[in-house]
């Protein structure tokens, strides 16, 4: 029999894979010319985030900036060297389509973790990040700390096409 500790993690990653795929269905909609279907997957989305937090909260997983930022890089450092190089390596292996994703998502895990790691050094000083405009690659998911002048090193997009969060 599951333990409530069981189900909250269960019921976290049901919650929170809802809500990106019915983010993802909403800009399908928007782009077949169905805008109030979009609103509706949206407006669920955000109700399933609601959900996806609140087992959050309940599982004791939300501590300190400085604790929050911790299990963040120990996270993306977890997919960048365990998660994604054997996912990577099968997808090459099979020349599925998914080995593009794989591979940019590797490579940012990498640029996330660096980014939480300058961001636990300023709040272990109590200080906040010195930056002021973060912006993310919409292709790959690269970020950059301040307003991009190059390329996407990882995937190439054009700086223009960065937005800031």
């Amino acid at each position: 029999m599951a333990t409530t500790k069981e189900n909250l993690k269960e019921a976290f990653a049901g919650e929170s894979q809802a809500n990106q795929k019915y983010r993802a269905f909403a800009k399908k909609a928007e782009r077949d010319g169905f805008p109030n279907i979009a609103k509706l997957f949206r407006t669920t989305a955000e109700a399933e985030r609601i959900h996806a937090e609140g087992h959050l909260s309940a599982l004791d997983a939300i501590g300190s900036t400085a604790e929050n930022l911790q299990s963040a890089i120990d996270g993306e450092t977890y997919e960048f060297t365990e998660m994604y190089p054997p996912m990577l390596e099968i997808a090459e292996k099979e020349n599925h389509k998914a080995k593009r994703m794989f591979n940019y998502a590797l490579s940012a895990e990498k640029v996330h973790a660096e980014i939480y790691k300058l961001a636990l050094e300023a709040v272990s000083q109590g200080k906040d990040l010195n930056i002021n405009e973060i912006y993310l690659c919409p292709v790959c998911g690269h970020i950059e700390l301040g307003k991009p002048t190059e390329k996407c090193p990882i995937c190439g997009a054009l700086p223009e096409k960065y937005v800031q969060v």
